[in-house]
């Protein structure tokens, strides 16, 4: 049909080159084939004999008036704030993969602004801080809202750690000390998928996705470590497809980003509490060698490292 097209053109067989554009404008295209027929009737120079109802198919005009990239960002949020309100679980989890996955094939476009993500941000987490402080008080009715308003937060944060925008929500998460204070009180059936964001911070910071200040890194540990450690035998079991060894290897290097006092504070406190949960507490021992190499081994001028210092535990599974 490409092939028709450029010979009824090339002889000024305008009937020929009509039915063409017929063709093409009511036949299917497979994807590849898009790049083909636009690029054929721009170098047709068809204009005026239909082309424009061919191509409708692929772009969009532009109103008098209206910025494309404000219409790409208005059905993007329309989008993002559907998946969030969704209410069947099977299809948001597929749909979030989705979104997901075609932001970040578009990410070099400039279709999404900061302010707008992070308003979508701090809707979940006004949403989530009500339904924290009401589970809190013994006001369950509504608690499955903060597993629900956790996720939500989760996922915008792979969308900002994607897009290299989450520091600002970094210092937020770690500024929720009265969030942090109520989570001994809500039962930890509703509260463990607050920590999997506190773990995905986790990750960022020690996979170099998310570069903050020492003191902001510092405030996270201060405000979610114990959070964390209190959930993480109930993340482990209950949290499908989770990599507990991507997460502690995380928490090992966030750790090791601080100051060695500091490092020495956690790592101790650390050893304490895993030699009395096992299973139930995060394994960085890993961090914990790194630790104590550099505050002993290093300091004394030795020239080759002592052995490494092993945990005895039981076997840890891979879940």
């Amino acid at each position: 049909m490409f092939l028709l097209c450029q010979v009824s053109a090339a002889i000024g067989f305008d009937a020929g080159v009509l039915s063409c554009l017929e063709y093409l404008e009511a036949a299917p295209w497979a994807e590849d084939e898009e790049e083909k027929v636009a690029s054929l009737l721009a170098e047709l120079h068809l204009e005026n004999v239909g082309a424009g109802e061919v191509l409708k198919r692929v772009s969009v005009e532009v109103a008098n008036g209206t910025d494309e990239g404000s219409d790409n960002e208005e059905v993007i949020l329309k989008l993002l704030h559907v998946v969030l309100e969704g209410k069947d679980e099977k299809a948001r989890r597929e749909m979030k993969g989705l979104v997901f996955k075609m932001l970040r094939e578009n990410s070099s476009h400039n279709d999404l602004r900061k302010e707008s993500l992070y308003s979508a941000c701090d809707s979940c987490l006004e949403l989530l801080r009500h339904h924290f402080f009401r589970a809190a008080s013994l006001d369950l009715q509504d608690a499955s809202q903060i597993a629900r308003q956790a996720d939500n937060l989760h996922w915008i944060l792979d969308i900002l750690i994607d897009r290299q925008i989450a520091e600002d929500f970094l210092k937020t998460w770690a500024s929720q000390s009265e969030l942090s204070d109520a989570h001994s009180k809500v039962p930890v059936v509703h509260r463990f998928e607050v920590s999997r964001v506190t773990a995905r911070l986790f990750v960022g910071i020690g996979k170099g996705q998310l570069l903050a200040s020492k003191e902001v890194r510092c405030l996270l540990l201060q405000t979610w470590l114990v959070p964390f450690y209190d959930d993480f035998g109930w993340m482990r079991r209950a949290s499908k497809g989770l990599d507990r060894h991507l997460i502690e290897d995380g928490l090992s290097n966030s750790i090791l980003t601080l100051p060695l006092a500091w490092q020495q504070e956690i790592f101790l406190a650390w050893f304490d509490r895993f030699l009395n949960s096992g299973e139930d507490c995060p394994n960085i021992q890993r961090g914990f060698e790194v630790w104590w190499r550099r505050a002993f081994w290093r300091r004394s001028g030795e020239q080759e490292p002592p052995l490494p210092i092993r945990v005895i535990t039981t076997a840890i599974e891979n879940s």
